[in-house]
């Protein structure tokens, strides 16, 4: 299916020059020139808003803030003129997932969709999705793990990293994807920190440790031969 985007700025020029190139990209684009229109035009098959922050009446960062009070969770992008650190603070505290300045580059723009969508597309499932192999169980929504009917105790990273696995089963995850998912672009850390905590969750794992499979250079995949949707 392709990705539908919503782009929202009180700049037409940009407006129409961001709807170009995206739907040059094979994106579908739909184009808000206010906050208030766009509240009224967001929908569930919006896979990403390109929002601007500086804008006649609600500005951006509201409407973010409004989305997310009613559990709307839909991946944003800032784009602004805005670039001091406490304005990124803020959209990142609002529940941004990244943050462009004006003047831009369409090139950089089209790199953030692309790797955004790539990383939100990882994470998508059926909401009461639960996957098994023999005796283990995992059970995304209640964020539970068990062995032979006894739950595993995971940290809430072990637990994140396992269950994007399953999601993206039988698919390999790189590192980066993973460091992506599970950390996001506004934390720092080492590709060696997802080799660190593969280990510890294969050893809590026990004899269910070998469904974590690494291929050397590439990154991780999950081999579970049974899914149970129900």
């Amino acid at each position: 299916m392709e990705e539908r985007i919503l782009v929202v700025d009180d700049e037409k020029d940009i407006c129409d020059i961001l709807q170009f190139n995206l739907e040059n990209e094979g994106y579908i684009v739909d184009v808000a020139t206010s906050a208030e229109e766009a509240l009224n035009r967001v929908t569930d098959v919006h896979q990403l808003i390109i929002l601007d922050v500086m804008m006649g009446g609600m500005s951006g960062f509201k409407m973010a803030e409004m989305l997310r009070k009613a559990e709307n969770f839909v991946p944003i992008i800032f784009l602004t003129a805005k670039n001091r650190e406490n304005d990124m603070l803020t959209g990142f505290s609002l529940g941004a997932d990244d943050y462009i300045a004006k003047p831009f580059s369409v090139r950089e723009v089209l790199a953030r969709v692309r790797a955004l969508l790539k990383r939100t597309s990882l994470i998508k499932m059926p909401a009461e999705t639960k996957w098994s192999y023999k005796g283990l169980s995992i059970d995304i929504p209640d964020n539970r793990v068990k062995i032979d009917g006894v739950d595993v105790s995971l940290t809430k990273k072990e637990f994140e990293i396992l269950s994007l696995m399953a999601q993206a089963s039988p698919n390999l995850l790189t590192r980066s994807e993973i460091l992506n998912s599970v950390w996001g672009d506004k934390e720092f850390v080492l590709d060696r920190t997802v080799d660190v905590h593969i280990t510890r969750l294969r050893k809590k794992l026990g004899n269910y440790a070998h469904i974590i499979v690494n291929r050397s250079g590439f990154g991780y995949y999950l081999n579970i031969d049974s899914r149970n949707v129900p």
